[in-house]
C-alpha cells in the first residue's frame, strides 16, 4: 500500500506516534474497563486529563495568570459571532484588518449583529501581502482590533503585531503552537484545533480575565456567553472528551519534540525548501509576496487551471492528498503543520519535479 500523506489545511495531520498511542488506548483507557470515547467528563479520569492538558499549555505557550482557558465544543467559526455579541454593544464598534477570506468572512459575520468596520485591507491586492494598519484610521468608540495572523486560504502571515492602543483579537486557528508567541500581546486569542492541537470539532480560546469581564453577560443566550464558560471551568455543557484527550496527547508530542522553539526552526525549514523551489521554477509560482508568505499553508500555482486538476490527480496516486487549493481561491495548497515531517515535505517536492517535466517544463 502506498503511504498516505495529509497535506489538508485540517483536518490536517496527525502524527503517527500520537495515533499509535490513541489506537493503544482507545478500547481500555488506564486499565478503566472503559473506552476513552465512554468516560464521564465530570469524572476523576477526565479531570486528570483536563487539568494536564491546562497545565501542559500554560507551560508550551508560557501563558500568564490572569489569562483564562476555554475549551468550547464549537467550531473556530462560532467565534466570528461570539466575540461581536460579547464585546460591542449599541455604541461600540469593532476594527477588522481584513488580509484574507477569514478575517473577510470575519467582518461579514460581525456587520450583520453589531457594529464593524475595516480598518485595513489586502483585498485590491488578491491578499497577496498583509496590509498596513493605519492608527489614525481608527474611529472612535473602537472596542477592538481584530486580526489573522495566518490567512490558511490565502497563505499570507502576519510578520509584526499591530501598535495599537486597543484590545487586540486574533484567529489563531491555523498558527498557535507552530511558532513563538507572546500571548501578553494579544487580549483573546481562539483557534480550531483542527490544525495542530486535535481532531474536528474543538475550539481553544485564551483571554486575558479583565478582558473577558467586559462581556455584555446578561443580554446574551448563556452559552454564547464567555463569561458561562469560565464560570463553568469549560463545562457548561458537555465538552468533546476525546478530543480534549487528543489535545493531551499532541501536546505531550509537542513538548517531547522540544516545545514551540523546536517546531518553529523545522517549519522555517520545511516552508523553505518549497518555496525556494517554487521561486526557482519556471513552472510553479506563488503570488503572496515572499515577506509574507505563511510558513503552514504553502500556496502556489500552475500554468492552467486544467495541469493544476491534473496535479491534484496524479499527486494522489503517489499518496500525496489534501493538494487542492480551497474552493474560494483554487489553485494549490501544501498544508505543512507542526505534524508534518521534512520527509513527507522531501517526497512533495520530489513529486513537483517530476510533474514539471513530465509536462515538458525545464527547472
Amino acid at each position: 500500500m502506498t503511504e498516505a500523506i495529509n497535506f489538508g489545511a485540517g483536518p490536517a495531520m496527525l502524527p503517527t506516534a500520537v495515533l499509535q498511542t490513541i489506537q493503544q488506548e482507545l478500547l481500555n483507557y488506564q486499565q478503566s474497563g472503559l473506552s476513552i470515547l465512554e468516560i464521564n467528563h465530570r469524572s476523576a479520569l477526565f479531570q486528570t486529563i483536563f487539568t494536564e492538558l491546562n497545565v501542559l499549555l500554560r507551560e508550551l505557550l508560557d501563558i500568564p495568570s490572569d489569562y483564562v482557558i476555554l475549551w468550547l465544543g464549537a467550531p473556530a467559526r462560532l467565534q466570528f459571532s461570539m466575540i461581536p455579541l460579547n464585546f460591542l454593544d449599541d455604541v461600540s464598534r469593532g476594527a477588522y484588518v481584513v488580509s484574507g477570506i477569514w478575517s473577510k468572512l470575519a467582518l461579514e459575520e460581525a456587520a450583520k449583529l453589531k457594529q464593524a468596520y475595516v480598518l485595513a485591507s489586502s483585498e485590491e491586492n488578491q491578499f497577496n501581502q498583509v496590509p498596513h494598519i493605519d492608527n489614525k484610521c481608527i474611529k472612535p468608540h473602537t472596542a477592538y482590533l481584530y486580526l489573522t495572523p495566518n490567512e490558511t486560504i490565502n497563505g499570507n502571515r502576519l510578520t509584526q503585531i499591530p501598535q495599537v492602543d486597543l484590545p487586540i483579537i486574533a484567529d489563531m486557528t491555523s498558527c498557535l503552537l507552530t511558532e513563538p508567541l507572546k500571548v501578553n500581546q494579544f487580549d483573546f486569542i481562539f483557534a480550531g484545533v483542527q490544525k495542530n492541537i486535535a481532531n474536528a470539532g474543538l475550539t481553544l480560546v485564551l483571554a486575558r480575565h479583565s478582558f473577558l469581564k467586559k462581556s455584555v453577560y446578561n443580554m446574551l443566550p448563556t452559552y454564547l456567553s464567555y463569561q458561562t464558560h469560565e464560570q463553568a471551568h469549560s463545562l457548561y455543557g458537555t465538552p468533546p472528551t476525546f478530543n480534549c484527550y487528543v489535545a493531551l496527547k499532541m501536546l505531550q508530542w509537542l513538548k517531547a519534540h522540544g516545545g514551540v522553539a523546536a517546531v518553529y526552526q523545522h517549519n522555517q525549514i520545511k516552508a523553505k525548501l518549497l518555496y525556494d523551489y517554487i521561486d526557482a521554477s519556471n513552472f510553479y509560482y506563488c503570488k503572496v509576496l515572499p515577506k509574507y508568505r505563511s510558513q503552514v499553508n504553502v500556496c502556489f500555482g500552475l500554468p492552467s487551471h486544467e495541469l493544476e486538476q491534473t496535479f491534484v490527480l496524479m499527486a494522489e496516486k503517489k499518496g500525496l492528498y489534501g493538494l487542492k487549493g480551497h474552493r474560494f481561491v483554487g489553485g494549490i495548497r501544501a498544508s505543512i503543520y507542526n505534524a508534518m515531517p521534512l520527509s513527507s515535505v522531501k517526497k512533495l517536492l520530489d513529486f513537483m519535479q517530476t510533474f514539471a517535466q513530465l509536462k515538458g517544463h525545464k527547472q
